[in-house]
Order: structure tokens, then sequence, then C-alpha cells
């Protein structure tokens, strides 16, 4: 009897552990593991709540910019996140990670230097956000119309959108520049959904050829 016992107990054991393993989400990678070369051209498609578009990124017109884009791609840095900043005619905006502080506790200090601006912040194009020199880390954004006043400030466009621009274009803008990008940082999506629903979303972001 002892022993029955004490095997139907070890067996309890195992389950729980078992279970408890398998609920354990692995931790998302940090700044250190973004270490691939970018091509010279690549296309990323994002398939998001409102539709898909996809944009062509050149290494030249911002070398720094391509390479760090290219990483945050790959690792699906930008999947589950919210388009959180959304000015109709200037702006639609994304890059935090949808886990808040777990993951941007490592990544808000991950900065990389800065490019000469080569291509003009036109409609469609991407460029890093940024608060001053040397700024950028994950937080990007396509130019909803002609901002070439942002030329002179710094910010250097890397890619462009080449399909699907109506989709970008179409981005919900109902809570424009309200979320608090602070809070955002902290909570992740629990604050965004839980104070401004309705935002879009990317479902995935991926190299595609």
């Amino acid at each position: 009897m002892r022993r029955s016992f004490l095997s139907a107990s070890l067996v309890a054991l195992a389950l729980a552990c078992q279970s408890q393993g398998s609920s354990t989400k692995k931790p998302f990678p940090g700044p250190e593991q973004a270490t691939l070369e970018a091509p010279a051209e690549y296309k990323v498609r994002f398939t998001t709540s409102r539709g898909a578009f996809v944009v062509r990124v050149v290494r030249d017109w911002s070398p720094n910019g391509a390479a760090r884009f290219y990483n945050l791609v790959k690792l699906g840095f930008y999947d589950g996140s919210r388009f959180f900043r959304v000015v109709p005619g200037f702006v639609a905006q994304w890059g935090i990670h949808a886990d808040g502080e777990p993951v941007m506790g490592r990544w808000r200090n991950a900065k990389f230097p800065d490019d000469p601006v080569k291509e003009s912040n036109a409609r469609g194009r991407l460029s890093f956000a940024m608060a001053g020199p040397a700024s950028r880390t994950t937080q990007v954004f396509v130019n909803l119309g002609d901002n070439a006043r942002l030329d002179a400030m710094g910010f250097a466009p890397f890619a462009e959108v080449v399909e699907g621009l109506d989709v970008v274009l179409a981005l919900s803008s109902a809570h424009g520049q309200k979320p608090d990008q602070a809070k955002i940082q902290r909570e992740g999506n629990a604050y965004l959904d839980r104070e401004f629903p309705g935002l879009d979303s990317i479902t995935r972001a991926e190299i595609v050829p």
C-alpha cells in the first residue's frame, strides 16, 4: 500500500512539473542577439488586422537602420504589437513590444548609431523614431504624408511601402497620439487594450522574397 501511494505521488509530482514547464514562456531574445547582417535589399510583409502591406528596405539608404530592422523582424519583435500612434497625413507608428516591460526593459536602451539622411521622408517611407542624436531603438513609423521637414531633424528613411499603402492609410486613427508611451513600455498591449480599444495590430512581420 505504501509503495503504491509513493508511486502515485511521484506520478502526480511529475505531471505537475511537466505542466508547469510547458506553461513557462521562453524569454524574448535581448539586443545582444541582434547581430545578423542585413542584405543589400530585402522585403518585409506585415500581416495586420487591417490587411497586409509590404516594405522594401534599402541598406544603402540607412545601413544601421536597415540592420536593426532586419534583426527585429527576424526575432519576431513586432509580432502582436499595436499601431499605437496614427495621425492622418503625418505618421503611423509602432515598435513597442506587446509584452511591455519584460521585453522593453532590455530593448529600450539598445540604441544604435545614426545614419546620414540620404532620402526624404516622403509618403510611404519608413524611418526609425528618435528623441535626439543616437537615440533610435525599436520604434518605426510610416510617413502618411510628405514630411520633408523631418529630414533636417535627422530622421533617416530606410525603407518604403511597395504594396498595400492603402492598408497603411486605413489604419485606425481613432485615438491619435493619446496613448502614453511610457505606460505602453511598462504594460504593453494590456494597457492599450484596456484604455484604447480598437487599435490595429500586427499579426506577423516576416522577410519575403
